[in-house]
């Protein structure tokens, strides 16, 4: 063989080497997922990183659905709206588009470069309809408003349509508020300064909630919870943030009764993930620092109503008091296992929003209690069955 023909066949060599590598390089992207690999790029069925963010799952005659912020590379504001993902797996996911849509109306509440915040979807077997329960602030208002926002849908993947904007429970006091605390004469007026012991004394018996209480109460990170007895109710961080507030939901999902409590007053919690298990209720929490993580909170009920025991963070091991640099969005059981559930958190990439990455663990139980631990890979059936 000579140099010639060496060289030749060197180069189609290589040049095959590489076109296999590119190709399997790309096919990868492609293949059917069988794993979760938190903290990852996650494409979908197209190849596309999975934009879902703060999501929440329903699952519906045998498939998931997945409804999460459609984030841009330059923006956390809503200039898409609220998107829809499908699966029969969990692993692999189908976008089946935007399920919410903004709109250019600058009148209206949800116009293109508002804020749209950790939707959830539940439905309905009495009414039929899907209904989409969401953090909003109006455009260019920043964090100021401190709305939910309501829509509804015929079908699971939408269009869902866009009903009104609102704080909740307007008029009403919370179930657990003494009449001392609902009577009190101190106001916001009363305090210079924030942050100071009496005014610590003064949230925890009710100042934000007396000063909201004609208006409705504020609303900002939230999730949705359907008991076994349908009964549906609306968790959100109020107060400023400085206390969650769990509300009742009526027969048709479609606005509050009016009955709700406040959970862990002053204690600074937000994005809470509920579930049920055994006949107790477990919320999980985060404390608020902005788009930086923090540690997990947990809270344990025997009753929806409470009273709301708070207990350790439930996540172990490395990177656990920054629960693994990711914060809490949903809990999802898994269809067809018992004791079976998914602890659903997002990593925030805030200068670049749309790169955010996907945290979901198993939950496993140590002590009556639940416990998160890190895996770099995990499968269902490896953990759960």
């Amino acid at each position: 063989m000579n140099h010639n023909t060496s060289v030749f066949l060197f180069l189609v060599g290589l040049s095959l080497g590489l076109t296999t590598y590119c190709y399997s390089q790309k096919s990868d992207v492609f293949l059917p997922h069988t794993a979760f690999h938190p903290g990852q790029l996650w494409p979908d069925s197209e190849g596309n990183h999975i934009n879902a963010h703060g999501g929440g799952i329903i699952f519906h005659n045998g498939t998931y659905y997945w409804f999460g912020e459609h984030k841009g590379e330059n923006s956390n504001a809503a200039w898409v709206g609220v998107t829809c993902y499908s699966s029969s797996d969990l692993y692999n996911w189908k976008s089946e588009g935007v399920g919410l849509q903004v709109v250019d109306n600058e009148l209206s509440p949800i116009v293109r470069g508002c804020i749209i915040e950790r939707p959830k979807v539940i439905y309905n077997p009495k009414t039929e309809i899907f209904v989409m329960y969401f953090h909003l602030e109006r455009k260019g208002e920043g964090y100021s408003r401190a709305e939910v926002g309501l829509a509804q849908s015929n079908s699971v993947t939408g269009p869902y349509q866009f009903i009104r904007s609102f704080r909740p429970n307007a008029g009403f006091w919370p179930h657990n508020m003494s009449i001392g605390q609902r009577q009190s004469d101190i106001t916001t007026q009363d305090f210079e300064k924030w942050w100071t012991t009496e005014w610590r004394q003064a949230v925890n018996d009710g100042l934000f909630v007396r000063r909201d209480f004609e208006g409705g109460q504020m609303s900002r990170d939230m999730t949705l919870f359907v008991d076994d007895d349908g009964k549906a109710y609306h968790i959100y961080a109020s107060e400023e943030n400085l206390t969650l507030h769990l509300a009742e939901l009526t027969d048709d999902y479609l606005s509050h009764t009016g009955k709700y409590i406040r959970i862990e007053p002053g204690g600074h919690n937000e994005a809470p993930a509920i579930f049920k298990k055994d006949g107790r209720y477990f919320m999980i929490t985060s404390g608020c620092t902005g788009w930086e993580p923090n540690a997990a909170r947990l809270l344990v009920a025997h009753n929806i109503w409470g009273p709301w025991v708070l207990h350790p963070n439930p996540c172990v091991g490395d990177n656990a008091h920054l629960t693994f640099f990711s914060q809490s969005t949903f809990i999802l059981p898994v269809q067809g296992l018992s004791n079976a559930y998914i602890f659903m958190a997002d990593q925030w990439r805030p200068k670049n929003p749309i790169d955010g990455r996907y945290v979901w663990l198993p939950i496993e139980f140590h002590n009556g209690l639940p416990l998160i631990k890190w895996y770099e890979k995990w499968t269902i059936k490896q953990v759960f069955e």
